[in-house]
C-alpha cells in the first residue's frame, strides 16, 4: 500500500487510457506526457497499460508500506528517497517505511511515478485513469490510499535509461486539422510565424494559449475532437484540447497535434512558450 502523507498540487492515477467511449462523451484521459510514462513502466517490464501516478508541478510526500521497486520520469522536481537524491529513469528499490518526496521543479510540469506491477485499483470503463465523474474522485489527496503488490526481488534488464531531453523543446509538431482550409495567408503567417505562450487557462481539459491572431466568422456543425485538436474561436483564441478534454466541438479544428507534441505540450506551464511546425 502507498499512503499519501501530502499530495502536493494535483495528483491522479493514470492508465493508458479509456477507449471506446468517446461516442458517449467519455474523454480518453490517461497520462498526459505518454513517452515519458511508458519509459518508466518499460524500465520496471510492466505491462505498457499499468496505472502510474501522474504529478503535477509540486510533487507529494508519499509512505510505502511494503517493499518494491519504482522508477521517476518526467519532469525533474527534486525527488528524494529517505532524503537521500534519486534521479528519474532509474529503477530505485524501496522497503516497508520509506518515503519518497519532492523538492523545487527543476525542468518540466508533469512528473510520472511507476510501481512494479502497476498501481492497483478497479478499472472503470476499461481504465483505472481518475476522471470525475466518471471515478469516484478526481485525485488522490493527503490520506488516499493506493494498492500494490508487493515485490521482494527484481533483477530488472536494463537499470536506468539516458534520454533525449524534450522538456526544454517548445517546436509543437501538427497536422492540418479537418477545417485548416479556411485559414487566410495572414492566419496562416500569424500562426507559424511566431511564438505563443500558455496562459493560466491550463489543465489536463486543455491548453489555451495567451496571444490572438485574426479571428474569423466560419460556422460549423457541433463536431468530433481527439486529444491534440487545437481549435480556433471567432476572437481568434487557441484552445488545444488535452487527455480529459470534450469529445465534441463547434470551433474550427485547425490544427492536430502529433502524440509526441501533446508529451511536450503537457510538460509545459502558465508562461512557457511553445511555436508550431507543419508536417
Amino acid at each position: 500500500m502507498l499512503k499519501v502523507l501530502k499530495s502536493g498540487f494535483f495528483m491522479t492515477l493514470q492508465d493508458m487510457g479509456r477507449f471506446g467511449y468517446r461516442d458517449r462523451g467519455v474523454p480518453v484521459s490517461g497520462t498526459m506526457d505518454f513517452e515519458a510514462a511508458n519509459k518508466a513502466n518499460q524500465l520496471l517490464e510492466n505491462e505498457s497499460d499499468s496505472a502510474v501516478l501522474e504529478i503535477t508541478m509540486t510533487g507529494p510526500t508519499l509512505l510505502f508500506e511494503d517493499p518494491s521497486y519504482i522508477c521517476l520520469s518526467g519532469a525533474f522536481l527534486s525527488p528524494t528517497l529517505n532524503n537521500e537524491p534519486i534521479e528519474n529513469y532509474e529503477v530505485v528499490q524501496v522497503a516497508k517505511g520509506d518515503i519518497l518526496s519532492y523538492g523545487r521543479l527543476e525542468k518540466g510540469f508533469r512528473t510520472y511515478l511507476a510501481i512494479k506491477g502497476g498501481f492497483k485499483a478497479p478499472k472503470i470503463l476499461g481504465s483505472r485513469s481518475q476522471y470525475h465523474p466518471v471515478t469516484p474522485t478526481k485525485c488522490l489527496k493527503d490520506g488516499s490510499a493506493v494498492e500494490y503488490d508487493e515485490t521482494l526481488a527484481f533483477e530488472p534488464a536494463i537499470s536506468g535509461l539516458k534520454v533525449e531531453d524534450k522538456l526544454g523543446k517548445d517546436v509543437l509538431e501538427v497536422y492540418k486539422g479537418p477545417e485548416f482550409s479556411i485559414l487566410s495567408d495572414a492566419q496562416l503567417g500569424a500562426l507559424f510565424g511566431r511564438s505563443f505562450s500558455i496562459s493560466e487557462k491550463n489543465n489536463r481539459m486543455a491548453y489555451q494559449l495567451t496571444e490572438l491572431i485574426q479571428g474569423h466568422k466560419h460556422s460549423m456543425l457541433t463536431s468530433g475532437t481527439m486529444p491534440g485538436t487545437v481549435q480556433f474561436t471567432p476572437a481568434g483564441r487557441l484552445i488545444i484540447l488535452m487527455k480529459d478534454g470534450q469529445t465534441t466541438g463547434g470551433y474550427p479544428r485547425i490544427l492536430q497535434l502529433s502524440v509526441e507534441s501533446i508529451g511536450l505540450l503537457a510538460q509545459k506551464k502558465f508562461g512557457d512558450s511553445i511555436s508550431f511546425k507543419l508536417v
